[in-house]
């Protein structure tokens, strides 16, 4: 493996991030933030508990997982979209560098700036609220393969999108939108039974269930469901990436 091709691609891209920290960084967290005062304070006056716990730590799993699902895909669709834009793509393709060091470079990066948003943001609710985590390996595992599965989803729509258009598209009218649906503020067993079973079709439930499992043992649906689905996306990721660069996808003029 070409180490040294990862590494300049890796903080090129971790570069990149540093130089518009308020964007990448400090917005994020204030957004986050809010949405933790807003329904935190307006729901949480009226829910004291769900599943035995408080309602203010109950949805701190959930905007972790929030910051890092959306994160995730938008860093690593910009990060590959843009040498794509300009045309710089072509040098690095032509360089003597693996497409796995390729996809290695600039999903680590984005993985890595999601994971470090989802660790701030964890560490600004204990600010706000008492909360325990129960298993801190599995939360570990759940982030490291969500930032990576979502970084790898984000690459795919940045190879996808002709246009800045199109890699928004992905990100606000599906991830987004499935992710609030995704028992987020709530228990998908506090739903109407019509409901709850078609909850179970979205595939965010899982991880964020899975995710609030690492902190209070709880869940809507069985760890290792949790642990199954998010290493099949994975899986299916992998080999559209695969693909992508088997077939020259997008990649070739």
């Amino acid at each position: 493996m070409n180490l040294q091709s990862v590494k300049t691609i890796y903080l090129a891209e971790v570069t990149r991030s540093l130089r518009t920290v308020l964007q990448s960084i400090v917005s994020p967290v204030v957004s986050t933030s809010l949405y933790f005062v807003v329904f935190g304070a307006a729901i949480g006056s009226r829910i004291n508990e769900v599943d035995g716990v408080n309602y203010g730590a109950f949805i701190v799993p959930g905007l972790i997982m929030l910051m890092l699902l959306t994160q995730s895909v938008s860093t690593a669709s910009f990060g590959i979209f843009f040498p794509r834009f300009s045309g710089t793509i072509y040098e690095i393709l032509s360089a003597p560098i693996s497409s796995f060091e390729i996809v290695l470079g600039y999903v680590g990066a984005a993985a890595t700036k999601a994971i470090i948003l989802g660790l701030i943001v964890l560490a600004t609710a204990r600010l706000f609220v008492p909360f325990s985590i129960q298993h801190p390996l599995i939360m570990l595992l759940f982030l490291l393969l969500t930032a990576l599965t979502f970084s790898l989803l984000g690459f795919i729509i940045g190879i996808w999108a002709d246009g800045f258009e199109k890699l928004q598209l992905v990100p606000l009218l599906i991830v987004t939108p499935l992710t609030f649906l995704g028992g987020t503020f709530y228990s998908i067993d506090m739903l109407p039974p019509f409901w709850q079973a078609l909850s179970l079709f979205n595939p965010v439930v899982y991880l964020v269930s899975g995710f609030r499992w690492s902190f209070y043992g709880t869940g809507d649906v069985s760890i290792w469901a949790s642990i199954g689905i998010i290493t099949l996306f994975l899986c299916i990721a992998l080999a559209i990436v695969h693909w992508i660069f088997r077939t020259g996808y997008r990649l070739k003029p």
